[in-house]
């Protein structure tokens, strides 16, 4: 009853948040949340650093996905500690990860790429998880079970990137191609349901110059597939069927990665076929590989409670408000985009 509660309750807000994004982020209006003075400018304006709604939808995602990790480890009998421990571990690696990997594969040095992160993320986990096991377990007395964690990581990951694709439509990144350029089936299918993009800024105007034009909504088909992936890796993992769980949200997540890349119409390097949509088909053979040698290791029936009452506690509210504070200092200050800014008073009201 507790399982079937909070999964429709989570269910019904985040259907309620996607469908605001889809709504909402395509207009001009929702890329800059904040710009701040940076220095003077002559004559008598100020240059200014802007602060995006990329950075506070990436930050919200990773803010959830975190959260489920720890519900879900929580769950599986992992300590609070040795879930943090781990999150910081993998934040450390994946999220310089998502530039790093941008810069070598789309020659660009202010953008990121997710798809890399998550690359880097599949291929380290067991190693990472069984690190600290022997570092920190040993001295903090708690053991990550491999499998459990894994599986964790994978549904998180679902959720995270699956709301994190609200981002990408506040900046007009990784657009959907033309509906005009589309076959006959995409016609059918997102006739009157495309997405519009509205301003200079935005990425799918500066480089795709498709500002105005109605494109395949694919950050909206990935949010609802992945979401949707989360909710059913979640039940496998919460009926004791982790590696089930795990498979679930891996393939699901890599495999439509591979695949998605077909609608897409922003730059992915160069090749017919592109070096994320490798990384894709890697991620899932490598998890497969994974799962069978991984899957030895026993594990208990999860219990739900626990995890949420991990959640209830000082100390971990403060962390996950530091990750969130962190991701979107670190996505959210624009590097592309710039302002100028005039102040004057208002003398009537003197």
């Amino acid at each position: 009853m507790l399982v079937t509660a909070v999964m429709f309750s989570a269910a019904m807000l985040m259907s309620i948040y996607l469908w605001w994004g889809f709504s909402r982020l395509p207009a001009e209006r929702w890329q800059v949340f904040a710009t701040v003075p940076s220095e003077k400018a002559q004559p008598g304006g100020w240059r200014g650093v802007n602060f995006t709604w990329y950075g506070i939808l990436t930050a919200n995602a990773y803010l959830v996905a975190v959260m489920v990790l720890l519900v879900l480890m929580g769950a599986a009998g992992v300590s609070p500690l040795g879930t943090a421990l781990l999150v910081v571990a993998l934040l450390a690696f994946c999220v310089p990860s998502s530039r790093l990997v941008a810069r070598i594969v789309e020659k660009k040095a202010h953008t990121f790429t997710v798809g890399g992160a998550v690359f880097v993320g599949i291929l380290i986990t067991p190693a990472l998880i069984a690190l600290v096991n022997l570092a920190a377990g040993a001295v903090f007395s708690f053991h990550i079970p491999i499998m459990a964690a894994y599986a964790a990581i994978s549904i998180a990951y679902a959720f995270g990137e699956g709301l994190g694709r609200l981002a990408c439509i506040s900046f007009g990144c990784c657009y959907g191609k033309p509906l005009s350029a589309s076959s006959g089936l995409l016609k059918r299918i997102f006739e009157g349901r495309c997405f519009v993009f509205f301003g200079a800024t935005k990425k799918i105007a500066y480089a795709g110059g498709m500002e105005g034009a109605e494109v395949v909504p694919i950050q909206a088909v990935t949010a609802v597939l992945y979401t949707t992936i989360g909710f059913i890796s979640t039940w496998l993992f919460l009926t004791a069927h982790q590696e089930a769980a795990f498979l679930t949200a891996t393939i699901a997540t890599q495999g439509w990665r591979a695949v998605s890349e077909t609608l897409r119409a922003d730059y992915r390097g160069e090749g017919r076929v592109s070096a994320y949509q490798i990384m894709g088909m890697i991620g899932v053979i490598y998890s497969v590989g994974a799962a069978w040698l991984l899957s030895d290791e026993p594990s208990g029936m999860p219990n739900l409670l626990n995890g949420l009452s991990n959640l209830w506690n000082p100390a971990l509210i403060l962390f996950l408000q530091g990750i969130w504070l962190v991701i979107f200092l670190y996505t959210g200050r624009s590097t592309v985009t710039g302002a100028t800014l005039e102040f004057h008073v208002h003398t009537e009201h003197i």
